[in-house]
This record gives C-alpha cells, sequence and structure tokens, in this order.
C-alpha cells in the first residue's frame, strides 16, 4: 500500500525542487532519477548534498510504504553518504533497496550510478518505525 501523503506528493516540494522524477515504487525497491543540472556545486559537479536528497528521498519513500502495511509512519534517524566520482552532465539514477525491514527499523542502501552506469554515491538511510499518531 502506498501511503496517502506519498500519492498526493511523491517526494514533496524540495524533490520536487531538485527535478527528481519517481519511476518505481515498492517497499522493496524505490528507483528515481535527478538532473545534474541546477544540483551543482560551483565547481559545476554534482552537489554532495543534492545526492544526499536524492537518496533520502528515495529511502524514505521505501520506508513509509514498509511502515504503511502494518499501520505505522516512518522517520528518518541517519543518513550516510560516500561520494566516489563526481557527475557534470545529464542525469543520476538512484536505487533504493532494503537492507533490513524490521518492527521498528528500516534500513535501505540507496546506490547512486551516472548515465553510464558508473557509481557516484553509495548511501544508506534509516528510519525508525512508529505508531501512526492519526490511526492510519
Amino acid at each position: 500500500m502506498i501511503p496517502e501523503s506519498i500519492a498526493v506528493s511523491p517526494g514533496g516540494s524540495l524533490a520536487d525542487r531538485m527535478g527528481i522524477e519517481l519511476l518505481e515504487l515498492s517497499a522493496d525497491k524505490v528507483v528515481g532519477r535527478m538532473p545534474v543540472e541546477g544540483n551543482t556545486q560551483p565547481y559545476g559537479v554534482l552537489h554532495g548534498g543534492a545526492s544526499a536528497v536524492l537518496a533520502e528521498t528515495l529511502g524514505s519513500i521505501g520506508s513509509a510504504i514498509y511502515a504503511a502495511d502494518t499501520g505505522g509512519i516512518a522517520l528518518g534517524i541517519e543518513l550516510s553518504a560516500t561520494h566516489h566520482r563526481s557527475a557534470r552532465t545529464g542525469y543520476v539514477t538512484g536505487v533504493a533497496t532494503p537492507i533490513h525491514l524490521g518492527r521498528t527499523l528500516a534500513t535501505y542502501e540507496i546506490v547512486i550510478s551516472d548515465e553510464g552506469g558508473r557509481r557516484i554515491c553509495t548511501s544508506r538511510l534509516t528510519c525508525a518505525i512508529r505508531p501512526n499518531p492519526q490511526g492510519g
């Protein structure tokens, strides 16, 4: 089940401003892409913070879908990112897959690659799974 908040506005307004497009949505795999243009640092390469936004967006969506299946919500508690190489043009694509889906925690690995399939960034996001205060 996709939570109403995701169905209405997948990723939220920051993801919209970053140009993130969601391509696949499930608790087992979330795929999205983001343009490099408009998300660069002064040197003209993809900003590491932009990679972190893409990673957290995809991992959070996967966690939210997983939590919704039990009537819960997902709250991000930790994000790490290792930047392997830069990207200057085109799109980067992130693929979030679960490392652990438990009763109180969901952890996703997010691999971000350039259009040539080269790994740009590896991230890990952990979300706490909590009861929905609105009774969802």
